[in-house]
C-alpha cells in the first residue's frame, strides 16, 4: 500500500481522534460533545466551522482560490449498543456504542483537514468537510441539504469503512452501491372466536400466514432475478390463547431494492397483493408503508476519479465490492449533485471477515484503514484541484 507521507506523519493523531469518538458516542441527534470536538480540532488548525447545521452538524471550507468545488462527508452518531469489545478505550457512555465505523469516518475527515491547511499555494479550488449527524435510521443528510450544505458544490464524496472487505482493499462501483431501505407495517382485522368453532370467524393468522408468503413472490417471481430486491417480515404479533382465534395480526417488516424501479414495482406489488388477500379471505388489512432511504447511486465521472485514486494507494485491488443490501443517507446528497460514495476494507481479521461485523457488540476495525481513507481522499483532491 502506497499511504501518503503526509498522512503518515500524523498517524498517531488520526487513531487518537477515531478513539476518542469511541468512548464518547452519542446518539443520532445528540453529538453534542462529538461537534464540540470535531469543532475544537477544527479551531485548532486555523479554521473557522459553522455549527448547528442539521441540528448537530458541522460544516467547514477550505477554500484555495478559484476552482472547482467538492464536499466530502463524515457521518457522527453511533448506535444503541451495550460495547462488549473489550478494547481499552470501549465506549464510556452506558448503551452506546460506534459499531458502524463513523469513529473513523470522522477522523479521517479531520486528518485531511489538518494536511490541507499546509497545502495554501497547491491548489486551485474549495474543499467543504462535512461533519453529518443521525445516518443511523433518522435522515440526518436531509436536514444539512436544508441547512444548505450542498450549497455551491459541484461534487460530493463519501466513505464507508467497511468490516466485509479486508485492509488494502477499497470498493469502488459506478450505480447503485447500496439499497434502498423502506419499512412498512400491516394490520389484518378479522371475526375472532372459539378455535373449535372457526365457520363464524375470519381467521386472521390463517390470512397472515397467506399474505405473507404471498409477498415472497414479489421478488421471485416479479422483479428480475439479477436485479437484488427484498422484502423481508421482520415482526408478527397476534393471538391471546391457543383454543381463541385471533381478530388481529399485525406484522412489520423492510424492503430493499437497488433501483427505484424496483423500489415501486414492489410498493405496487404489495398493494395488489393484500388487497387481492383482504377480497379472498373477507378480511380488513390495511397497509402503513413508510419510504425510508433511496438507493445509493453513484455518477460514472466522480467513480472515475475515486477509482484512480483508490488504485494510486492499493493498486489493482481497488474495485471489487462486497455489496450489500444496507442502505444510506448519503443517497439523498446524491441525488442533488453528482458524486461517489465508497469502501474501505477494515476487517480487523482478513482470514475471517464477519468476525466483526457491523452493528454488533463486539464491532472494531484495522485501524490502518484510516491511513489508506485518508490517503484516497488527498489523491482525490490533488487530481480535482490539479495539485
Amino acid at each position: 500500500m502506497h499511504i501518503r507521507s503526509e498522512i503518515k506523519q500524523i498517524e498517531g493523531e488520526i487513531i487518537k481522534w477515531r478513539r476518542d469518538f469511541h468512548q464518547y458516542p452519542e446518539l443520532s441527534f445528540k453529538e453534542i460533545r462529538t461537534a464540540e470536538k470535531i469543532t475544537s480540532e477544527l479551531k485548532s488548525m486555523g479554521l473557522e466551522p459553522k455549527v448547528n447545521v442539521g441540528k448537530t452538524g458541522v460544516i467547514v471550507d477550505l477554500k484555495f482560490g478559484n476552482g472547482p468545488k467538492i464536499g466530502i462527508r463524515a457521518d457522527m452518531d453511533a448506535l444503541p449498543i451495550q460495547e462488549t469489545s473489550g478494547l481499552k478505550f470501549t465506549s464510556k457512555n452506558d448503551g452506546v456504542m460506534h459499531a458502524c465505523g463513523h469513529d473513523g469516518h470522522m477522523a479521517m475527515l479531520l486528518g485531511v483537514a489538518k494536511v490541507l491547511t499546509n497545502k495554501n499555494n497547491q491548489y486551485q479550488g474549495t474543499v467543504r468537510l462535512i461533519f453529518q449527524p443521525a445516518e443511523e435510521g433518522f435522515g440526518g443528510a436531509r436536514y444539512m441539504i436544508e441547512d444548505g450544505c450542498l450549497e455551491g458544490l459541484e461534487q460530493i464524496y463519501g466513505i464507508h469503512l467497511w468490516n466485509y472487505q479486508a485492509l488494502g482493499e477499497i470498493g469502488v462501483k459506478e450505480g447503485s452501491v447500496m439499497a434502498s431501505a423502506d419499512m412498512f407495517d400491516i394490520k389484518i382485522n378479522g371475526i375472532g372466536g372459539h378455535g373449535a368453532a372457526p365457520q363464524g370467524t375470519v381467521d386472521t393468522i390463517v390470512v397472515s400466514s397467506h399474505l405473507i408468503q404471498a409477498l415472497q413472490t414479489i421478488v421471485s417471481r416479479n422483479t428480475n432475478p439479477l436485479e437484488s430486491t427484498v422484502v423481508s417480515i421482520g415482526k408478527i404479533n397476534g393471538g391471546n390463547n391457543f383454543n381463541i382465534i385471533a381478530d388481529e395480526v399485525n406484522l412489520s417488516g423492510t424492503t430493499r431494492a437497488y433501483t427505484e424501479k424496483n423500489r415501486s414495482l414492489i410498493k405496487s406489488r404489495m398493494e395488489e397483493i393484500i388487497s387481492g388477500i383482504a377480497k379472498t379471505y373477507n378480511a380488513d388489512i390495511t397497509l402503513n408503508y413508510k419510504d425510508g432511504y433511496p438507493p445509493t447511486i453513484n455518477h460514472p465521472e466522480p467513480t472515475r476519479l475515486v477509482l484512480e485514486s483508490a488504485r494510486k494507494v492499493v493498486g489493482e485491488k481497488a474495485g471489487p465490492l462486497y455489496l450489500s443490501m444496507g442502505g444510506e443517507d448519503f443517497s439523498y446528497y446524491l441525488q442533488k449533485i453528482p458524486g461517489c460514495f465508497f469502501f474501505i476494507g477494515s476487517a480487523p481479521n482478513k482470514n475471517n471477515l464477519f468476525e466483526a461485523p457491523h452493528h454488533c457488540s463486539h464491532f472494531n476495525m484495522d485501524e490502518k484503514a484510516l491511513l489508506v481513507g485518508s490517503s484516497v481522499y488527498l489523491n482525490l483532491i490533488d487530481k480535482i484541484m490539479g495539485s
